[in-house]
């Protein structure tokens, strides 16, 4: 199953979060979910409606970003990148509400009712939203091809950090490879 992280307006356009790589990602996910669309689930990032109703820590981070919430933000940049908003369907679409695609409830156990072992990870950020669901998938016993030309980040040096520890921690459970070589594979 091909798990594409976040990849929306919210973080392509002139946002407080606008990730600068996504564009230049883009055709390699593009490109994936297009040949697998029947096999890709997209994430969004669905923040709360306003701080006070987001819980725990997360209060405190929706306080430092309140213009990033649904009460402040264009509903319109939540949506998928246009590009990969036209697969959808074949391609289903899940909202979530923290970093990890496992914090949408029921997530995990459906891919593993459907018989799923192995994640293909892409989108962004590497660092943050791509890291929590790929240390979740591991500890679900996923195994996990991340195509790192399909990533990204804000940050280049956070993102070859993640990657370099995703090589030299987690080889048994995590494959780094290309979206070439992935799709010849797959």
């Amino acid at each position: 199953m091909h798990l594409c992280i976040d990849m929306q307006r919210l973080f392509a356009d002139e946002t407080a979060w606008q990730v600068p790589w996504l564009p230049h990602v883009l055709p390699a996910v593009v490109e994936i979910a297009t040949r697998h669309a029947a096999h890709t689930i997209f994430t969004r990032f669905a923040p709360p409606a306003t701080p006070s109703v987001a819980e725990g820590a997360w209060r405190a981070y929706y306080e430092r970003w309140p213009q990033m919430t649904r009460e402040a933000l264009d509903p319109g940049l939540l949506d998928l990148v246009g590009p990969l908003a036209r697969l959808v369907p074949p391609a289903r679409q899940v909202d979530k509400p923290a970093n990890s695609a496992f914090s949408r409830p029921g997530l995990a156990s459906a891919l593993k009712r459907r018989g799923i072992t192995t994640l293909v990870v892409t989108g962004g950020e590497t660092d943050v939203c791509v890291l929590a669901t790929v240390m979740q998938a591991i500890d679900l016993g996923f195994r996990v091809v991340l195509p790192t030309d399909a990533l990204c980040s804000t940050s280049d040096g956070a993102h070859h950090t993640v990657v370099a520890l995703f090589g030299a921690r987690f080889s048994s459970q995590v494959e780094a490879t290309t979206t070439q070589d992935l799709l010849r594979r797959w």
